[in-house]
């Protein structure tokens, strides 16, 4: 209760954001960015990679100050959304890929933006007046982690994941900007780092992505790499992405505060299918356009292109080593896009498939030609693995 005895404000908002769901909420004051200087010195090194956007004027003042988002802003409510962390274990030798597990239900993006509105929606009805709000999921450009920490909802880990004592690093963020009045529950100082001397996270990386610990190198992610990125992956980085056609959970599958099962994940967050979670391989790789559709529908998936998702299940397929997936490249061969052509051929020469290599070395694409010159003399691909 608040001195006049009325309803604290601050208490009523956190008890509506926890009744819709959210395993953390907090109220933060609306103040400068505290790690503004060091995204600004992120993106002055070039690890941003191909994501361009990031360094325009919309998106690097935006993260300096909220009320570029929010004129009227007088708080700033971040929320954290766990997601599944179990693997599903399939019964069957099928050649399967791997998904990020944010991604493997319904799209977070989604989820989170009808959950703030709906959180804008019950704060209106409780204090009894209009409010003017702004919901804001990643795209949005909100430095989030930096808000989560600050909120006091967990402590920015050397991957440079917020890590959530209780929850882990497998939750999603969300921010509510509102043109309410509301003390903060942000604690005076954020959470200090508990990783100590571990860095499991950095050594678990297979592309070596991080530059130091706090520091990522995106260009060298993996799941900037299958998502982010939409052109040729690199040759010296294609076989350290092993089997993940979208994302990646690596370095979270190695932090000490991931173990165990956690707080339970929200409903909708929770795979759809085994498929949607660790994909036949074979099946993605012929899989239709209308299909295909129908499979990312309200899924994270349906950010990439189709040919983007099939370079990386090519990629996945080269790097199983199992001769079953050469009959699935070789259809990849006909694609009517070069990229997937390209990452064809290259999973075939891991695969030793010879008679397929010689095929393309006649494409019409000179990518595609290319790589089958940079693969291995095709003289040496006379025998398959078994």
């Amino acid at each position: 209760m608040s001195s006049s005895g009325s309803p604290d404000p601050s208490a009523t908002v956190i008890a509506i954001a926890r009744d819709l769901g959210f395993h953390r909420a907090a109220i933060v004051p609306i103040e400068p960015a505290r790690r503004h200087a060091a995204f600004v010195a992120w993106l002055a090194a070039g690890r941003a990679g191909a994501m361009a956007y990031l360094a325009t004027p919309a998106h690097v003042d935006a993260r300096a100050d909220l009320r570029t988002l929010l004129g009227a802003a007088r708080a700033l409510i971040v929320v954290a959304l766990a997601y599944d962390r179990v693997d599903p274990i399939p019964a069957d030798a099928l050649l399967r890929g791997r998904i990020a597990r944010y991604a493997r239900g319904e799209d977070y993006h989604l989820v989170m933006r009808d959950r703030l509105v709906a959180l804008a929606d019950r704060v209106a009805t409780a204090l009894g007046r209009p409010v003017a709000s702004r919901p804001c999921v990643d795209s949005a450009p909100v430095l989030e982690r930096d808000w989560a920490e600050r909120g006091g909802l967990g402590f920015t880990a050397k991957n440079t994941m917020l890590i959530a004592p209780g929850v882990g690093s497998y939750v999603v963020l969300g921010e509510l900007l509102v043109d309410i009045e509301l003390a903060p529950t942000a604690p005076d100082t954020p959470p200090k780092p508990r990783c100590g001397t571990c860095r499991r996270c950095l050594d678990a990386c297979p592309t070596a992505a991080f530059v130091d610990a706090y520091v990522l190198d995106a260009r060298r992610c993996i799941s900037y790499l299958t998502i982010e990125h939409h052109g040729v992956i690199p040759r010296e980085l294609r076989a350290a992405i092993g089997t993940w056609v979208f994302g990646c959970d690596l370095c979270q599958e190695v932090c000490p505060f991931n173990a165990g099962g956690g707080e339970a994940p929200d409903a909708l967050l929770r795979p759809r299918s085994v498929e949607h979670a660790l994909p036949d391989l074979v099946a993605l790789a012929a899989i239709g356009t209308n299909q295909l559709r129908r499979h990312v529908r309200r899924t994270a998936l349906r950010r990439i292109p189709r040919d983007v998702l099939l370079r990386n299940v090519a990629v996945a397929l080269g790097n199983t080593g199992d001769a079953r997936a050469i009959p699935a490249l070789t259809g990849l061969l006909a694609n009517p896009s070069p990229l997937v052509r390209v990452h064809a051929v290259w999973a075939l020469g891991q695969l030793g498939a010879g008679a397929e290599l010689r095929a393309a070395a006649d494409d019409a694409d000179a990518d595609v030609r290319a790589e089958v010159a940079a693969c291995a003399p095709l003289d040496n691909f006379d025998s398959v693995p078994g």
